[in-house]
């Protein structure tokens, strides 16, 4: 029997191993079998070449569970291992023997995974001693058995085995008993080990007998060793591709389509690509593609290896060229990530722009479920971006489609405002905007369909970089100041607006933190006597605030709601209000408007007598008087306001015109809504 220490630089070296090498513990799993793997194919590679006569036609991997013994252990009739190379590969940490074997058969191994020679050593992360028992396939070779308790000492001696391959057997620590568990060791390889390239096998299959689950003879192979990323696309029908996915997802919705990526230069790379159905939202969780590398399950957070938008994508991408860190988790920044990043985009780019010119119809049919995926891609990608202006779609009201260039020529002529600005008209809800959708259509508009969370941050890429369109909301303003052709003549004085104003104000709601603000509109006899508009500049900011959460636009988000009440001037029940405003009133208003016009013509005197003179220069009784004037002025403002306000409140008509404003607009509700009904019953008898 043989004693020593392992080579490694320090004491301290070990526990940091055992315990911080790996982010995830149950990764040692993968790392075992991973390794059991790589002994097999290198035994297979071997035999192909006739350097062995190792039968390899029952090649496994075989994982078995001691719950009494608490023992986890991994065997394989793989390559095996002398004391030799257990001196060399085990004993001397990082001395990775996946490497040298590379470099003796790099024209015939295949799919060897091991690079750092670490993985074995994640078996110390859960357990408080490990044996290794092997034997070579070297003619002659002695079985051995490796000892080793977690600490740089170690145990290596002769051992009885006939079997060529290796068992690793891990005796679970008590901080790790979970994994002494079979439906978690079985979680860990369906997780991990579904598609190895060599069969692995966890105990029997079971079966119902006798109202129990049993034991049949038949092995539980947990993994697909030729999954479909590895076969030709000309292999596959489409059937194979569903199925695949259902495999991957069970039960999930099936997919839009798919990609199959197959690159063999500059770099390696398969896979395949699943468009879900994304509807009118972007899914939060984004792990859904994983990534492989020769079949051995790397990690599903992709960031690093696939552009922003794609990660929205479901499927498979494995690539030996991906550069690991030492734990295989985590991606490394290199010109080849950047390469395969930059490929996929184009992959998929240029699959979606085939799909529209080779069957527009059915590429339309699948917009609505494509569009938050396009768009997303849009907005984080300036190269798909370019790309996808060829298959962009814009949906109009009547659910028509069209690209971009083909919506500008149909628009043109009737939507160019005065300044030869294109203006795109759009809702974002098709039945809360209605009406305003009709009065657009009616004036010979064509209104689009812009209605999920990405519309906002769109709409803003695309006016910056096309500077003479505007996207304007069909809610935004009364539809003859939607397209500006001319400025509109104003019918009102600026006196009669500041009396008509706190009018309507009284009778605005004072609750739900919203603020009205009232304009005045010449829109014609048979339009609507008032209109609720949102306003475009604070609406689409307080929208990108909503999807930013904490980010710099949530100031926006802080604000109040803030709504144009836009009264028609011409509309004759909105005269009518100012004449009965006119009756009621009229000699107050006539004394309030002389004593705020003698007061305003003293006001502009002393003013005038203060020009050119310094502050000291002008007398303190002046300066009182200017006061005194001022603060008269005021109060006569707040006076002749209060009136109008009380006239108000009190003037059925004007409550009851700016109540179907608002139902118009769904912000009737409750007690409100109740009063509406009432007041309507009373007007109408």
């Amino acid at each position: 029997m043989q004693k020593g220490k392992i080579g490694v630089s320090s004491d301290n070296l070990f526990p940091i191993i055992k315990k911080f090498l790996y982010s995830d513990h149950d990764i040692f799993l993968r790392e075992i079998v991973s390794n059991a793997v790589d002994a097999t194919q290198k035994l297979k590679t071997l035999a192909a070449r006739g350097e062995t006569s190792v039968s390899v036609e029952n090649a496994a991997v075989r994982i078995s569970l001691d719950e009494d013994k608490k023992t986890i252990t991994v065997s394989d009739n793989g390559i095996g291992m002398t004391a030799e190379e257990v001196e060399k590969y085990i004993n001397q940490i990082a001395f990775s023997g996946a490497n040298e074997f590379l470099d003796k058969y790099k024209n015939d191994a295949n799919a060897i995974i091991g690079h750092f020679g670490l993985g074995f050593y994640s078996s110390f992360m859960v357990s408080h001693k490990v044996e290794i028992i092997s034997k070579s396939y070297k003619e002659g070779a002695q079985a051995i058995r490796w000892e080793c308790d977690g600490s740089p000492e170690y145990i290596l001696e002769d051992a009885d085995r006939t079997e060529v391959g290796t068992d690793i057997i891990m005796y679970i620590n008590e901080e790790s008993e979970e994994f002494v568990n079979k439906a978690r060791v079985s979680e860990i390889l369906n997780k991990y080990c579904k598609f190895l390239p060599v069969p692995v096998v966890f105990g029997k299959k079971t079966t119902w007998k006798d109202g129990k689950e049993v034991d049949t003879e038949e092995d539980n192979q947990i993994n697909d060793i030729a999954p479909a990323w590895t076969k030709k696309p000309v292999d596959l029908k489409d059937e194979d591709y569903a199925s695949f996915y259902q495999q991957l997802y069970p039960y999930s919705e099936e997919p839009l389509f798919n990609i199959h990526l197959n690159v063999d230069y500059p770099f390696n790379l398969t896979g395949i690509l699943y468009f879900p159905k994304l509807k009118n939202t972007i899914e939060v969780q984004k792990n859904k593609i994983q990534l492989y590398s020769n079949q051995v399950f790397v990690t599903d957070s992709v960031e690093g290896i696939v552009p922003e938008f794609l990660t929205l994508l479901h499927g498979v991408i494995d690539s030996p060229d991906i550069p690991l860190n030492v734990s295989r988790s985590y991606l490394q920044s290199d010109s080849n990530v950047k390469k395969i990043s930059t490929h996929i985009t184009k992959k998929v780019a240029d699959r979606l722009s085939q799909l529209f010119k080779d069957n527009r119809e059915e590429f339309e049919k699948k917009w609505d479920d494509l569009k938050i995926f396009i768009e997303y891609g849009m907005l984080t990608d300036e190269k798909f971006a370019e790309k996808a202006m060829s298959f962009f779609l814009f949906k109009n009201t009547d659910g028509k489609y069209f690209t971009f260039e083909e919506y500008e020529k149909l628009i043109k002529d009737s939507q160019t405002d005065k300044d030869n600005n294109l203006i795109y008209l759009y809702t974002s809800h098709l039945e809360d905007q209605y009406s305003f959708i009709q009065d657009a259509k009616n004036k010979g508009y064509d209104v689009l369909v812009m209605d999920d969370v990405l519309s906002t941050h769109l709409i803003n890429q695309f006016e910056q970089k096309h500077t003479d369109k505007r996207f304007v909301r069909i809610d935004s303003d009364v539809v003859d100041h939607l397209i500006r052709k001319e400025d509109p003549a104003d019918h009102l004085s600026f006196e009669e607006r500041q009396e008509l104003s706190p009018v309507f104000q009284s009778v605005c709601p004072e609750t739900n933190g919203v603020n009205y603000v009232i304009d005045f509109k010449n829109m014609g006899e048979q339009a609507q006597p008032m209109v609720i508009t949102r306003n475009e500049f604070m609406r689409r900011m307080k929208d990108m605030s909503k999807l930013q959460g904490n980010g710099g636009m949530n100031f926006y988000g802080d604000l109040p709601e803030s709504l144009n009440l836009v009264v028609n001037t011409d509309h004759p029940l909105v005269k009518k209000v100012l004449a009965e405003k006119d009756e009621v009133l009229s000699a107050d208003l006539t004394q309030l408007n002389d004593q705020l016009a003698a007061l305003k013509g003293e006001q502009e005197g002393l003013e005038k007598a203060k020009e050119g003179k310094k502050d000291e220069e002008v007398p303190q009784a002046d300066k009182e008087k200017l006061e005194d004037v001022r603060t008269k002025i005021s109060g006569l403002e707040d006076e002749k306001r209060d009136k109008l306000k009380a006239f108000g409140k009190d003037n059925k008509l004007a409550k009851q015109l700016v109540d179907l404003a608002l139902l118009a607009n769904g912000l009737l509700k409750g007690e409100d809504l109740d009063k509406f009904v009432r007041r309507s019953v009373e007007l109408i008898k």
